[in-house]
């Protein structure tokens, strides 16, 4: 019996040798610890050792049995330190290699433009209004007082979705909906794509407006120009002034181009204002009293203001572009220029 443990003790140390890895730990354990592996057989050999040799040969067994679970266990944490070693080394990240960029989209400059426009405005207590884009001929030109023979009705200038329904030409009709609805004062904001049959370097058949209105006893054109001041100066600067030129709409009486004071020359004159000193930024006037009287307001009592902007305009003014397409071209390379 002591010949056969000094034989299995030498087949297992020089398969420990040999054991790399957790398969081959696994394989050890089962040919020389499991319950059918050499050192279990060992003591299945006692019933052919004489009886009075037993206890002997028995404690032998079990000393070599303990030794060679030692060695299983140093094996064991050994071959975990290796495992975890190799991991280690596979997962090292070389903190020296540059960083990984990660690209941060950014707001389109037609939705910077207009969300700095309703700041300005809502922090003089304009209410936000967005009508419907598809529009029906009363809301966009009959009750904005624009006759069956203006040339604003032309297919040239009005996509025509049926007879009576187009795709709105401005957002007027938010306007015409709102006095409808409510009661002056009121203060109200109307932002929201528009469509024209027009499209060069400057307009595009799809584009966007701000139209305001302010209905309230006593207002004039003085208060109209006194807010586009403060409105124009939050976005061009607090040197810019505003200049009223006539003009004529169909929905307001007396009506006006607002000029602006250039904010590149201080009205020097420059290539941005064509050496004038000034530079058109939107139409506006004072509210008809046909279109007060279609929504049910009595002119005699109440007056009111309107204005429009147009949203690209003051976008390529404001950021120096020099052609609307550019922003409907979804090119990375021109909207990367207008991330916050």
């Amino acid at each position: 019996m002591e010949e056969k443990i000094k034989e299995l003790r030498a087949a297992l140390e020089a398969d420990m040798a040999g054991v790399q890895n957790k398969d081959q730990l696994s394989a050890f354990w089962q040919k020389y610890l499991s319950k059918n592996g050499s050192v279990a057989g060992l003591t299945k050999n006692l019933r052919d050792v004489p009886k009075e040799d037993r206890p002997a040969v028995g404690k032998t067994i079990n000393e070599f049995k303990t030794w060679a679970e030692g060695q299983y266990k140093a094996l064991s944490e050994q071959v975990e330190q290796a495992a975890l070693a190799a991991r280690n080394e596979a997962e090292t990240v070389d903190i020296t290699l540059p960083a990984k960029r990660h690209h941060c989209g950014g707001l389109h400059p037609i939705t910077l433009v207009k969300n700095e426009i309703i700041d300005v405005f809502a922090g003089m207590g304009f209410e936000i209004y967005e009508g419907p884009e598809i529009e029906d001929d009363d809301h966009n030109f009959t009750r904005l007082n624009v006759p069956k023979n203006h040339p604003a009705r032309d297919m040239q200038d009005t996509f025509y979705v049926a007879e009576d329904i187009v795709l709105r030409t401005q957002t007027s009709g938010g306007q015409i909906r709102v006095m409808d609805r409510e009661k002056p004062p009121i203060k109200v904001l109307v932002p929201g794509r528009v469509f024209r049959s027009d499209s060069d370097a400057t307009h595009s058949p799809m584009f966007h407006q701000m139209e305001g209105l302010v209905v309230d006893k006593n207002i004039t054109l003085c208060d109209l120009q006194g807010m586009l001041d403060k409105f124009v100066q939050a976005l061009f600067g607090p040197e810019v002034k505003t200049r009223l030129r006539p003009s004529y709409f169909p929905f307001t009486e007396p009506s006006v181009e607002v000029d602006v004071s250039c904010f590149a020359c201080g009205g020097k004159g420059c290539s941005l204002c064509k050496g004038t000193g000034w530079i058109e930024v939107l139409g506006a006037g004072v509210v008809h009293q046909n279109v007060l009287k279609n929504c049910g307001i009595d002119p005699q009592e109440y007056s009111g203001f309107a204005f429009g902007i147009g949203i690209e305009r003051i976008a390529m003014l404001k950021y120096g572009i020099n052609n609307i397409g550019l922003m409907f071209e979804n090119d990375l390379r021109f909207l990367e220029q207008f991330k916050d």
